[in-house]
């Protein structure tokens, strides 16, 4: 009889899990095994030591505790509530605007995903035919809209703009050349090869030109808990240049820096999260910048930053340990590649200032300083990596 309530309640978690993923909160596999093994130590009698269990090992950011709590409320007072979330939206519209909050939207808009369409009412006339294509200015509004205030229908918006994107970086000469009749340099040795088909006498003269092709780019990004909302969308957008282009490689770092390059060549975007997830053992947790630079400096620079290498650094800079290492760190990072752009959400912020000692000690160091908050920025990033007129001193 033991085993059908486990096999029930192992369902059931699976369906939690899915309810607080479609609701935002960045749940993977190591949080569902990590609540399946905290509901072995405790007593799943008691409400309150479920809730809690479940909490600690699902939630990692504290702006997600409220979602976890009006989820869990619901959702194990009756597992099939997702079906039944009408009147928990109804209630959050009949607050007032300013009141309302994005976690409880979210909630209600995931929980609503399952439930089914209501019959059709007869009516007297057949219901005029509306335009149901997102109007120009919701699209102009969603392409500024910060990724922190989207609720879960809008991330998967976002997702799909950021798949569209290409990003042909600005070409630059090798030392390589490559055969072609009408190329500006002669090539004297292909030049005799080919005479000593005509007994000495040179009948053609080979030419050459030199290979054009765009630099490296290299993806250093920060997944501690204030970045790991940002970092979920551009992952989706690292996928797609990965995918769209060769010599991309992508490196994620909180407290230990992991390369993500062999996954995220998956065609599969879900299937390389998947198992990227194995992958990462410290998402949303501390950040150790200087030391995750220092390491990559050591073990990886040399590997991925010839030929003119362009790294997108992408972190707020609020580091764990100060700025302790992390202005030399980032000084031979510089050094070592021919551009080097920081991304940092925190510009989204009209008065922001570089308060922090991490970030005091990163700028001075850096090519470029631009923010990464919504589709916007993005495009005006694809845009500044795709200029050719750009040069960096």
């Amino acid at each position: 009889m033991g085993l059908p309530r486990v096999t029930a309640l192992a369902a059931n978690l699976l369906s939690f899990a899915r309810l607080l993923r479609r609701a935002g909160l960045p749940l993977g596999t190591a949080e569902v095994m990590a609540a399946a093994q905290a509901l072995s130590c405790i007593d799943i009698g008691e409400r309150r030591e479920v809730q809690a269990g479940l909490r600690a090992v699902m939630v990692h950011r504290h702006e997600h505790a409220e979602i976890f709590d009006a989820a869990f409320n619901i959702f194990w007072r009756d597992p099939e509530a997702s079906r039944h979330a009408a009147a928990m939206a109804m209630l959050d519209g009949f607050k007032p605007e300013e009141k309302q909050r994005p976690g409880s939207r979210r909630l209600a808009e995931a929980m609503a995903r399952d439930r089914p369409p209501p019959p059709p009412k007869e009516m007297e006339e057949p219901p005029p035919l509306l335009d149901m294509a997102m109007s120009v200015s919701e699209r102009e509004r969603l392409q500024a809209m910060d990724f922190e205030a989207m609720s879960a229908a809008e991330i998967a918006y976002a997702r799909a703009e950021i798949r569209k994107l290409r990003l042909p970086l600005d070409a630059r000469r090798t030392r390589r050349y490559r055969p072609d009749p009408y190329g500006p340099r002669v090539d004297l040795r292909a030049t005799l090869r080919r005479s000593l088909r005509t007994g000495g006498e040179i009948v053609t003269i080979a030419r050459r030109r030199r290979v054009v092709r765009p630099p490296p780019l290299v993806a250093i990004c920060d997944i501690s808990g204030s970045m790991a909302r940002y970092a979920q969308v551009l992952l989706h957008f690292l996928h797609a240049v990965t995918n769209d282009r060769d010599r991309v490689a992508a490196f994620l770092f909180g407290t230990r820096l992991t390369n993500i390059t062999r996954q995220l060549k998956h065609r599969d975007a879900e299937a390389a999260f998947e198992m990227i997830a194995h992958l990462v053992p410290d998402w949303s947790g501390g950040t150790r910048i200087g030391e995750a630079l220092e390491k990559f400096n050591k073990e990886w620079s040399r590997r991925v930053l010839g030929q003119g290498a362009v790294v997108l650094l992408i972190t707020d800079g609020l580091d764990r340990d100060g700025a302790a290492g992390l202005a030399e760190a980032t000084e031979r990072l510089q050094h070592s590649c021919r551009r080097l752009i920081w991304l940092n959400p925190l510009l989204r912020f009209a008065g922001f200032q570089p308060k922090s000692q991490g970030i005091r000690a990163m700028l001075p160091h850096v090519h470029e300083f631009r923010p990464v908050h919504n589709l916007n920025s993005l495009r005006e990033l694809v845009e500044a990596l795709s200029d050719p007129h750009r040069r960096v001193a």
